[in-house]
C-alpha cells in the first residue's frame, strides 16, 4: 500500500498553483514580475493599512534576512516597491508600493480571485474556514 504523504500533495498542490499563475495571460503580459514578487506586492496591498518591514516579510514568507534582502533590493531596482524612513526609528525603513506596482497588484487581483474560485469549488465556507485553520497550524508547526 503507497504511503500518502500530506507534505507531498500539498508540494504537487503548491506546483499546480505556481503553474497556474505562470500560465497567466496576466502574468505573461507583466515581465518584470517574478512569482515572488506577485506574491509579496500582493502582500504589502492586502496589508496597506499597516506599516510592512522586511522582517514581515521573512517572517510571512518563511525566507532568510539575505534572500528577503536580495528581493526588496531586486523589486526596489524595478520601482515596484520603495523604501522609506519611518518616524519613531531611522535605522527602519518600511516597503510600500510603487503606482506602478499598484497597478499590476489590481491586474493580478483577477487571477487570484479565478484561482480562489477554482481551487475552492465545492467546499462550503465551513469547509473553507477549517482548511484555513489546517493550514495556518501546519504552518505554525514548521515555524517552530
Amino acid at each position: 500500500m503507497t504511503k500518502e504523504y500530506v507534505s507531498r500533495k500539498l508540494h504537487s498542490l503548491s506546483n499546480l498553483i505556481m503553474r497556474y499563475f505562470d500560465n497567466s495571460p496576466i502574468k505573461k503580459s507583466l515581465d518584470q514580475v517574478t512569482g515572488t514578487n506577485g506574491w509579496i506586492i500582493g502582500y504589502l496591498a492586502d496589508h496597506d493599512d499597516r506599516v510592512i518591514y522586511q522582517k514581515d516579510l521573512e517572517k510571512e514568507f518563511g525566507i532568510t534576512r539575505s534572500t528577503a534582502s536580495k528581493v526588496v533590493n531586486r523589486m526596489e531596482q524595478k520601482g515596484l516597491i520603495r523604501r522609506e524612513c519611518v518616524a519613531e526609528d531611522a535605522r527602519l525603513r518600511k516597503l510600500t508600493l510603487t503606482p506602478e506596482a499598484w497597478d499590476i497588484f489590481h491586474k493580478m487581483e483577477v487571477d487570484h480571485t479565478n484561482l480562489e474560485r477554482k481551487l475552492m469549488k465545492g467546499f462550503s465556507e465551513e469547509e473553507t474556514e477549517k482548511l484555513r485553520g489546517y493550514i495556518d497550524r501546519m504552518y505554525e508547526n514548521m515555524m517552530q
